[in-house]
């Protein structure tokens, strides 16, 4: 019974992030986008920990997911279970999306339903090292600061203000996955390039919340230095 709640937080914290995360691109003003798209990604993963966090760790990112495995804190079954629920949640959340943009009078500011690609200010090289970097910085920020017990109350702090960073830094470049949950649901919606260019979305964060949990252990052993 706890394993089925803590799949169907994955899943309800997916569709949100999606539906707020992405919908705040789709919706988001030409002027000022970017700074308002990587709000609201932070804003909606700050709540997501604090309300979702305490039943399932609240990694609603399969790159997270990951990282989360191969630290030995879930179990490969429990990491499977994850990611499907992850995927769904953000393919209902894309579903939602591209309603309200084909019948709910919403006009689309991205043109793409808010999907990841390169072309046009980034080339597929240039995006698999920004998808890289920019995960492994989030992954090692949720991983670290989630160990660390004296800090607990500020982690959410830290994860929302971490997947803003991201975003800041990337959305003008290739949109910022971080995630692959949040490519995959609005890649399937949308089509064309956003699909065939999917799987770049999808490999390289995982690459980074791998790299994550390889470095994570070395900010975290050891005691620091008497002076």
């Amino acid at each position: 019974m706890n394993d089925t709640r803590r799949y169907v937080a994955e899943f309800i914290g997916s569709l949100l992030l999606v539906f707020f995360g992405v919908g705040s691109a789709v919706a988001a003003a030409v002027e000022g986008g970017v700074v308002v798209v990587a709000l609201a990604f932070g804003f909606i993963m700050l709540v997501l920990v604090y309300t979702i966090g305490p039943l399932s760790g609240s990694h609603v990112n399969p790159a997270v997911t990951l990282g989360v495995l191969l630290s030995g804190k879930i179990s490969p079954v429990g990491a499977v279970a994850y990611w499907i629920a992850q995927l769904a949640g953000a393919v209902v959340a894309a579903f939602l999306l591209w309603v309200l943009t084909r019948w709910g009078g919403v006009a689309d500011q991205t043109g793409v339903l808010g999907t990841n690609s390169y072309g046009a200010h980034i080339n597929m090289g240039g995006a698999m090292l920004l998808e890289t970097v920019l995960t492994f910085l989030f992954v090692l920020v949720v991983l670290v600061v989630t160990t660390r017990t004296k800090h607990t109350a500020f982690s959410g702090l830290a994860i929302g203000l971490a997947l803003a960073a991201a975003h800041l830094v990337g959305i003008t470049l290739d949109g910022t996955s971080v995630n692959p949950a949040r490519s995959f649901g609005p890649a399937l919606f949308e089509g064309g390039d956003a699909l065939s260019q999917l799987w770049l979305f999808i490999v390289f964060p995982l690459l980074g919340g791998a790299l994550a949990a390889l470095v994570a252990p070395l900010l975290l052993t050891g005691q620091p230095e008497k002076p």
